[in-house]
């Protein structure tokens, strides 16, 4: 297991019906290196920051977690846990959930 993925994922909104799940620092770093230049703020960078000491160590994995979050709530983007995983999705079912 990686040494820097969270306890619990995060979850993003993407565009209308698209849910991005944020399960590590690296994918945090990611996620906030693709955000477009002209809406990053303070608040961005100061995320950016964060996941980027985490990664090297220099703070816990929880704060640059936390880093996300904060920063998602804040651009509107923080979606609840979806109530159906992606490994409840049998690989070719069309969608559907076996019983």
């Amino acid at each position: 297991m990686d040494a820097r993925a969270f306890d619990k994922p995060v979850y993003l909104k993407e565009g209308k019906y698209l849910v991005r799940e944020i399960t590590s620092v690296t994918d945090a770093i990611e996620y906030l290196e693709e955000w477009p230049e002209p809406k990053r703020d303070i608040l961005h960078e100061a995320a950016l920051r964060t996941c980027s000491m985490a990664y090297n160590g220099l703070k816990p994995v929880k704060v640059a977690r936390d880093a996300i979050r904060a920063f998602a709530m804040k651009k509107g983007i923080l979606e609840k846990e979806p109530a159906v995983k992606p490994w409840m999705i049998q690989s070719g079912s069309g969608g559907r959930v076996s019983a």
